[in-house]
């Protein structure tokens, strides 16, 4: 049990980080990577989809 809880406090904690450099960029640079300010939640969770090119 210990196991799991601190693997799932590394996952959060690797989520947080993410979340924190794609908030710091600027909307411009956020489109340059293919994404909006609103799709940093799901880009972060592994979520997000996108049509194929």
């Amino acid at each position: 049990m210990l196991n799991h809880t601190v693997e799932a406090f590394r996952r959060w904690r690797t989520r947080e980080r993410a979340r924190r450099e794609l908030d710091s960029l600027n909307d411009l640079q956020l489109a340059d990577i293919g994404i909006t300010r609103s799709d940093i939640e799901a880009a972060v969770r592994g979520e997000l989809r996108r049509p194929a090119a």
